[in-house]
């Protein structure tokens, strides 16, 4: 009984709650970990939402600015890009940057398409019309386009 006293205060909480963090890695893994990390992600998504995260990552943000300055995102971000490129290879960002284009593209043809249906609509246009020559009506799509409110060449409001 004696011994337990003296031994008392000889590991201090953060020594014991590393010891069993490590032996909890020991007997169950990473993924162990992994897992419930996301299920205590998906919980407080659940409860706070979006925002939550939204909050906390952008006063974390301004505390390491603050801290180690904004030179340090700068040096990360490129560690980042650097790692990338070396494990992807070295067209990795080419291929990436041509998806976002075709992306980009399909969606704005989809946004003129979609303009074009509600100015027919709106201005109470017949569907035999707009589907006698669906060609005519249709305007080449080019990385400069028009945004989809705004009238293309030979149309008007």
């Amino acid at each position: 009984m004696q011994q337990d006293k003296d031994n008392k205060g000889s590991m201090t909480v953060a020594e014991a709650g590393r010891k069993g963090g490590e032996t909890v890695r020991n007997e169950r893994g990473r993924e162990f970990y992994e897992t419930i990390g996301r299920k205590g992600g998906a919980t407080v998504k659940a409860e706070r939402g979006r925002s939550f995260y939204e909050e906390i990552g952008r006063k974390g943000g301004e505390t390491v600015k603050a801290e180690r300055g904004a030179k340090f995102y700068e040096e990360i971000g490129k560690k980042g890009g650097d790692r990338v490129k070396a494990t992807r290879g070295p067209n990795f960002y080419e291929e990436i940057g041509r998806k976002g284009g075709q992306k980009v593209k399909k969606l704005i043809e989809e946004g003129k398409r979609a303009a074009r249906a509600a100015q027919e609509a709106a201005a109470g246009g017949s569907p035999a019309a707009a589907t006698a020559s669906p060609a005519a009506s249709e305007e080449p799509v080019t990385s400069a386009a028009a945004p989809p409110s705004e009238p293309g060449p030979g149309r008007t409001e």
